[in-house]
């Protein structure tokens, strides 16, 4: 089982102002952390540094003691990233997403089509496997980046506002989905600005003003 911890970490885009500073927080295996904090807070920002996307100006990232030096690490070391923009290939289908990004990170073929198969089932996308992703609704392109993420079986997994584009029965089994992670021994984190979805979680950090604080 994995944990991931920020220390003291000052995260800024390039050369500009810091958008966290002194930034301490550890993903655990087995919880579902909340990240919480109003449109703009830091909530991207803080996830891009725990996916290795972004280098703290001070303080460090590390999984399990060794410092995250950059996404293809976070990658080996089974950092999954749900991002906020889905990330999906327009030209593929659904289940190519799924199959692609499962090979890319060592899967067989095999694999993939069973994971593949699984995640969309647990979505409730078995009917939009074949379709294109721009033939999908914005919802549904959601619940298929969620099934990437899911068919990766990650030791951590990060989802940044995964719940947004989703109505309230689809919200709550993504939420279920992400416990099941947990159940298995992953350390999720959760970032989004609905309270009904962060009162769901185990253990809460808000960020506002640049800083962190916790609400248990």
């Amino acid at each position: 089982m994995t944990t991931l911890t920020v220390e003291a970490a000052e995260l800024a885009h390039g050369a500009g102002e810091p958008v966290l500073s002194g930034v301490t927080v550890t993903a655990r295996p087995g919880e579902l952390l909340a990240v919480t904090g109003t449109s703009g807070a830091g909530k991207t920002t803080l996830l891009s540094a725990m996916a290795g996307m972004l280098t703290p100006r001070s303080g460090s990232v590390t999984v399990d003691g060794t410092a995250l030096g950059d996404r293809d690490q976070a990658v080996a070391r089974g950092v999954v990233l749900i991002p906020q923009e889905n990330g999906l290939a327009a030209i593929l289908t659904a289940a190519e997403n799924i199959a692609v990004a499962v090979i890319a990170t060592g899967g067989t073929p095999a694999d993939a089509r069973r994971r593949t198969a699984e995640s969309l089932d647990a979505l409730g996308l078995s009917g939009q496997a074949n379709q294109l992703i721009d033939e999908l609704s914005g919802g549904q392109q959601q619940r298929t980046a969620i099934a990437r993420g899911l068919a990766l079986r990650g030791d951590v997994l990060l989802a940044d506002e995964v719940t947004s584009e989703l109505d309230a029965a689809n919200r709550q089994k993504v939420l279920d989905l992400l416990r099941a992670e947990a159940d298995r021994g992953v350390a999720v984190v959760l970032a989004t600005h609905d309270p009904e979805t962060a009162a769901a979680c185990d253990r809460e950090v808000h960020l506002a003003d640049g800083v962190l604080s916790f609400r248990e």
